[in-house]
């Protein structure tokens, strides 16, 4: 595998491939390779907030517990 550019080891076929993709794009490689971590740090962060959604609306009743807890027994304490 050829030494590119940024350091990194790239298959042949798989640069060619990314250069033909950013030309059909009109694009350098970098900036192709640029948008393609972009819109992977997108898709990560879009799943991160719908996981923790998710996690928040399972687990309400017990955060609306934990709350009602610390109302009605102020003096109470945990040994």
């Amino acid at each position: 595998m050829p030494k590119t550019q940024l350091g990194a080891r790239v298959d042949e076929d798989v640069a060619e491939l990314a250069k033909k993709r950013a030309a059909d794009l009109g694009l350098s490689v970098g900036d192709y390779l640029a948008r393609l971590v972009q819109e992977d740090a997108s898709g990560l962060r879009a799943r991160a907030v719908d996981a923790a959604a998710r996690f928040l609306a399972e687990h309400q009743t017990v955060f609306d517990e934990a709350e009602d807890g610390r109302r009605t027994s102020r003096g109470a304490r945990a040994a």
